[in-house]
């Protein structure tokens, strides 16, 4: 596994948008508000010329534009570290335009974004074998406080903290809209996590995943390396961190089932799964847990449900790629990222 280096002080970073751009409020004056703070920390800022835009179908621009920002940026030597805009709907369709053998012969550079950047981050990491950071887009670097997540999220890029650990509360209702663009995450709900079985656990694998409406897209493309990548790794095993935004529970067992047809399980250690979008829906007599354990039962390993990752605020953030030591003891999960 490849590690990129560490943002060090008075770096550039670079901000990219392969998916959404931040051309509307409360993106654009959020946005703006990070570029203020990194400045103010003592860093550097490089943009894309794709930041600001909105003229693409589901993403910031057309996607030869958005692959061609993305390559250039991720390959130049001008920026230390890359933060995409926002996440999105169709950056799948960049993927076409770009050259994942050139991404992989190129100096690893951390990328940091999550849900449509799954598109990015996961196949980083399974078809370049380099490691990459699931956590928040850039304009959640505007908020006024900085919540702890986001706090932790510059902490690895920074290589200050390899450890996360589960937060108290989760946002039911955001506050952020256009008069309000740099408030922060309002947390008012306690955060119970679910364990199956229900006692303390520890596992340790390969950390793989990200956003479940994107993953199924690469099933049966040139795109999906997965079973190579588990190959690879099978001595460490895999942990799989997954989570869903616009799937039902209908649609997050289907996406499993699907997944599991492919042989994308091999090897795999144990599951942590995020709070999905569509948090305590029932659809047909299915809950989320039934949706996660029906697929997921029958491989014998721990999972972990209602964790803090993803769609729901805050999340953990998480490195792509690394060799992870999982703990869950009553309430509390930590989750040890090592580089190896």
């Amino acid at each position: 596994m490849r590690y990129p280096k560490f943002l060090e002080k008075q770096g550039t970073i670079g901000f990219v948008a392969p998916s959404f751009g931040c051309n509307i409020e409360p993106y654009r004056s959020a946005f703006c508000h990070a570029l203020e703070t990194f400045g103010q920390m003592g860093y550097r800022t490089e943009l894309g010329p794709n930041c600001f835009e909105g003229c693409g179908v589901g993403i910031s621009n057309t996607p030869e534009k958005c692959a061609a920002e993305l390559m250039e940026y991720y390959c130049s030597s001008t920026n230390d570290v890359l933060i995409s805009c926002g996440g999105g709907e169709l950056m799948c369709e960049d993927l076409g335009y770009m050259d994942f053998g050139r991404l992989k012969q190129a100096e690893p550079k951390w990328y940091l974004g999550y849900s449509d950047n799954t598109n990015m981050t996961f196949l980083l990491t399974t078809l370049c074998d380099t490691a990459s950071l699931y956590g928040p887009c850039a304009a959640a670097f505007g908020m006024e406080p900085w919540h702890p997540a986001i706090r932790d999220t510059f902490d690895l890029l920074t290589g200050k903290k390899l450890t996360v650990h589960g937060y108290d509360l989760y946002e039911k209702e955001g506050l952020k809209d256009e008069e309000n663009p740099l408030i922060p995450y309002h947390v008012t709900e306690p955060c119970v996590r679910v364990k199956v079985p229900d006692q303390d656990t520890h596992m340790e694998g390969r950390l793989i995943g990200g956003c479940m409406d994107v993953l199924t897209l690469f099933l049966g493309t040139e795109f999906d390396g997965v079973k190579a990548f588990a190959e690879k790794y099978q001595k460490d095993g895999i942990l799989w961190f997954l989570e869903a935004c616009d799937l039902n529970p209908m649609g997050i067992r289907r996406a499993l089932w699907q997944m599991e047809q492919a042989g994308w399980f091999r090897y795999v250690k144990g599951f942590l799964i995020g709070r999905p979008l569509h948090h305590g829906e029932v659809f047909i007599n299915l809950d989320q847990y039934e949706a996660v354990t029906g697929i997921l039962g029958k491989y014998g390993v721990p999972i972990l449900m209602d964790l803090d990752i993803g769609h729901i605020p805050p999340s953990m953030p998480l490195i792509c790629g690394s060799y992870a030591k999982v703990d869950a003891a009553g309430n509390e999960i930590a989750i040890e990222m090592l580089l190896k």
